[in-house]
């Protein structure tokens, strides 16, 4: 007497769960990637090999327009502010801070005349400040 069972094990695996997470996963990785970069201006920032462990609240951006024109950003605004007013902003901005950082982020044809300007503004209200680079 020959008993045939009916009843057998399906070898087959669904796959549709893991191809929803990984496709969630992609949108989260593709939605945070673009909150990572504070700075709007395309900037060629100097090479460097040093790291800073202290973190910055607000940024000034010097871009370089060619024939000696360049233009201040503070916090990566698309409206450039003028040299002078630059330093008035940045008291507004950090007065509440109570270790006050700010970082320059310039081009790499910015001369070290326009990044020492604004270096003298973090000097004159003792301010730290950090130099942005790009890894090498």
């Amino acid at each position: 007497m020959a008993l045939k069972r009916t009843t057998k094990a399906d070898p087959n695996m669904v796959m549709s769960s893991m191809t929803d997470i990984v496709f969630l996963l992609l949108i989260f990785f593709l939605v945070t990637s673009t909150l990572v970069n504070p700075n709007a201006l395309k900037l060629l920032l100097p090479k460097s090999t040093g790291q800073v462990g202290a973190k910055a609240t607000v940024s000034v951006s010097i871009k370089d327009w060619g024939e000696e024109r360049y233009t201040y950003h503070v916090n990566g605004e698309e409206t450039p502010v003028m040299l002078d007013q630059v330093e008035d902003e940045l008291v507004d901005l950090l007065q509440t801070e109570e270790d006050p950082t700010f970082a320059i982020y310039s081009d790499e044809s910015v001369p070290i005349k326009e990044i020492v300007q604004v270096m003298n503004i973090a000097k004159r209200n003792h301010y730290k400040v950090i130099l942005a680079t790009q890894p090498e």
